[in-house]
């Protein structure tokens, strides 16, 4: 699956719905975001992993660091609305940072 990859007129409807299923991401025009609760070696190996992901899906998430949570944004870029690959990003970055803090 490709990141910039575009559906049809249904696609805003399609996006909405699954990003209504990851809980605690938030839209904001084109960018999705997300912060997550996490001490400096669960950061780390969140990051990682999200580097990871990321990289295989072309799409270039700010990851920052601030008063002991990590702070993720996922941009569409030069597009002009959320796509696919940032909701599946953001899907896989859920499942690495429960994975990472031992959540279930």
């Amino acid at each position: 699956m490709r990141a910039r990859r575009r559906r049809g007129a249904n696609s805003s409807d399609y996006l909405s719905d699954a990003l209504a299923l990851l809980q605690g991401w938030t839209r904001d025009g084109i960018e999705l975001r997300r912060e997550l609760a996490c001490d400096d070696s669960q950061h780390a190996a969140l990051t990682e992993r999200i580097k990871v992901a990321a990289d295989t899906l072309r799409i270039r998430p700010a990851i920052r660091r601030t008063d002991g949570h990590t702070q993720i944004s996922l941009s569409a870029g030069e597009g002009d609305t959320i796509t696919d690959g940032q909701v599946t990003l953001a899907a896989r970055i859920e499942d690495a940072y429960k994975t990472v803090v031992g959540a279930s």
